[in-house]
């Protein structure tokens, strides 16, 4: 997948394209991104446009946080199919861009769309005055067509990248996965630990999560793990470790099941399945040993594992 970010310097032609934040690459959105790929049949390049910095954040002091950071919406894409992903720029130059000019200047001179796929609430340009309406109204002018999907629901409820945040606050990761279509992850790079797990017979994994990553709350799950193209099943800890230490940032601790591989420097990525307690801070090291032995036990069985179908 061709990864465009930070410029307004491209030009394209014959494009199929689907516009958004993207944040949680939900069930909503993949209808989106489904139909968008579909073009490719018809000789179109499939293009998701989205910004490089979450649209909200220019608006706020505090930055949001991402259910999906851009490495991580990069790799989901390019499994789906896409074929070119755009990160605008989101500047104050941006936000103020009258939307009949961003239909001529983006849409038609650099994006070279023929066909644009959208949720029927789609705003942009200046004052959100650009909508669904208005890129109907340029469709011969420019020789585009739009298609606009209704909102998806889920037990009569919308699914929405706000709702989705507010179940992983909560820790509903079963729910938000839902939503998600896939189970929520976390990607990152293999780093090293104190690597007190091997020394108890229990070796671990660390990541370290992006800052802007929203996280579930500390906590053991049962997890899935891709790593160096084969999945693996495990028991993911968010959080502090305070039973080893108080001066610990928040990490991604996983043993992953039956695996004898060197994963330093690797990229892998941790998949959150279901919620099996808070983390707790042990009286002794043996305690800790004995819960996480329990842990790894009530992961399997949620997992319903079995070392050889792996």
């Amino acid at each position: 997948m061709e990864y465009i970010a930070g410029t307004t310097q491209f030009k394209l032609k014959n494009t199929a394209v689907t516009f958004g934040k993207f944040d949680g690459l939900h069930l909503g959105h993949r209808r989106l991104l489904d139909l968008t790929v579909k073009f490719k049949e018809q000789g179109l390049a499939a293009v998701v446009f989205t910004f490089l910095m979450h649209p909200g954040n220019l608006l706020n002091d505090k930055e949001i946080e991402l259910i999906y950071t851009e490495e991580e919406k990069k790799a989901i894409l390019e499994r789906l199919g896409i074929d070119i992903m755009i990160s605008y720029p989101f500047t104050q130059e941006t936000r103020n861009t009258e939307p009949e000019d961003f239909i001529r200047q983006v849409i038609y001179e650099k994006l070279g769309a023929k066909m644009i796929v959208v949720g029927e609430d789609f705003c942009f340009g200046k004052n959100r005055r650009g909508n669904v309406a208005m890129l109907k109204q340029y469709e011969k002018e420019y020789g585009y067509t739009v298609i606009a999907c209704s909102k998806l629901k889920l037990n009569d409820e919308i699914i929405s990248s706000s709702v989705i945040r507010s179940l992983l606050n909560e820790g509903n990761i079963e729910a938000a996965n839902r939503m998600l279509g896939q189970a929520y992850s976390i990607q990152g790079e293999v780093v090293h630990g104190r690597k007190l797990g091997r020394t108890i017979g229990i070796p671990t994994v660390n990541i370290v999560p992006a800052d802007n990553k929203l996280l579930p709350p500390c906590g053991v799950y049962a997890s899935k793990i891709k790593a160096c193209g084969k999945e693996y099943m495990g028991v993911t800890n968010i959080g502090y470790k305070p039973t080893i230490g108080d001066d610990e940032p928040i990490g991604i601790e996983t043993n992953i099941f039956d695996i004898d591989m060197e994963l330093y420097g690797k990229t892998i990525e941790v998949e959150l399945i279901s919620y099996i307690r808070p983390e707790l801070k042990f009286d002794s090291l043996e305690d800790l040993i004995a819960r996480m032995n329990e842990d790894i036990l009530v992961a399997k069985s949620i997992l319903n594992y079995h070392p050889n179908i792996l």
